[in-house]
């Protein structure tokens, strides 16, 4: 279980407030199917993501990018408990989906470069080192039905 500090707290739910889930949902989901497109094999319901062009056109990539942040604000308000708040999606993960829990740490960076693009020098280096603790929490959360 990951210790958080009252600072470290008050900084993820900073950047949490400065995020617009519509674009970097969106965003983020689309680079990872760029920069790793070995990803789309989970996706095949998704139709057409085969160039990058159909990539950023995809509307159910858009979308299910604004579902995954979503699903992180969950993480937010259960900070004590984030194993405990993913365990049904990571089961699901596991055992239906059969994702290698590996994507969710590329989907974790892309999350934060997103992001970074986004805030530019509101997200200083204090701020990346937490946001970064809170998203490698999530990813070990994500991760824990595997074994």
């Amino acid at each position: 279980m990951v210790q958080w500090t009252d600072n470290e707290r008050s900084i993820v739910k900073a950047v949490w407030e400065k995020i617009n889930i519509d674009e970097i949902g969106p965003e983020a989901l689309r680079r990872v199917l760029i920069v790793f497109p070995w990803t789309e094999r989970y996706f095949g319901t998704f139709g057409d993501i085969f160039t990058v062009t159909a990539i950023l056109n995809n509307t159910k990539v858009a979308a299910h990018g604004r579902v995954v942040l979503k699903a992180l604000e969950e993480a937010i308000k259960n900070m004590d408990n984030i194993t405990g708040t993913y365990a049904d999606l990571s089961r699901i993960h596991c055992e239906k989906l059969n994702v290698d829990p590996d994507v969710f740490r590329l989907l974790a960076d892309c999350i934060t470069i997103a992001v970074a693009c986004k805030l530019k020098s509101d997200l200083n280096p204090q701020m990346q080192a937490t946001w970064q603790k809170f998203l490698s929490a999530v990813v070990e959360a994500m991760s824990s039905q595997y074994s």
